[in-house]
C-alpha cells in the first residue's frame, strides 16, 4: 500500500463547556477570528472554528451529556482535547496505521465538521495525546 503521509497540522481541538462563554475570550479578548460554527450530530458536539493566520483552533462544546467531549470535560475539565492532522486519504491512513499495529478508536472514517472525514488514534499510542486524522475536501 502507498504510504499516506501526514500533510500538516489541521487544527487544535479545545474542549469547552460553553461556546457562548468561551468565544468572546478567544475572539474579542484574545484576537482570533471566528470563521464558523457547525454542529456534528454524530459526535454530539458543536464546533467553533477560529483562525490565527493559517492556524485553526476548534472550540468543542458537547451537545449531549453522553458525548465524548462531555466525558472529557467531566474527567479533565476544559482544555486541549486533541491535535488534528491533515491526510490525503483518511481510510488509507487508517489502514496503514492498523497494519502497523496502531490502536484506533474507529477503523473507518466518520463525518466531521465542514464535510471532513475524520478518525481518532487512541491516545495510548502517542503517549497520552489524542490524534485526529482529517481528510478535508476544502484543503
Amino acid at each position: 500500500m502507498t504510504d499516506q503521509p501526514i500533510q500538516e497540522l489541521h487544527h487544535i481541538g479545545v474542549a469547552v463547556p460553553s461556546l457562548d462563554a468561551a468565544l468572546p475570550k478567544w475572539t474579542e479578548g484574545f484576537g482570533l477570528r471566528l470563521e464558523s460554527v457547525d454542529e456534528v450530530p454524530t459526535e454530539k458536539v458543536k464546533v467553533a472554528v477560529l483562525r490565527a493566520g493559517q492556524t485553526r483552533v476548534e472550540l468543542l462544546e458537547p451537545t449531549s451529556e453522553d458525548s465524548p467531549i462531555a466525558k472529557f470535560l467531566q474527567k479533565r475539565g476544559p482544555g486541549i482535547h486533541h491535535l488534528a492532522f491533515q491526510v490525503g486519504d483518511c481510510q488509507k491512513k487508517i489502514t496503514q496505521l492498523v497494519d502497523a499495529g496502531a490502536p484506533l478508536l474507529s477503523e473507518s472514517p466518520n463525518p466531521g465538521a465542514h464535510g471532513c472525514k475524520v478518525a481518532f488514534l487512541h491516545p495510548k499510542h502517542l503517549g497520552g495525546v489524542l490524534a485526529e486524522l482529517v481528510e478535508d475536501p476544502h484543503a
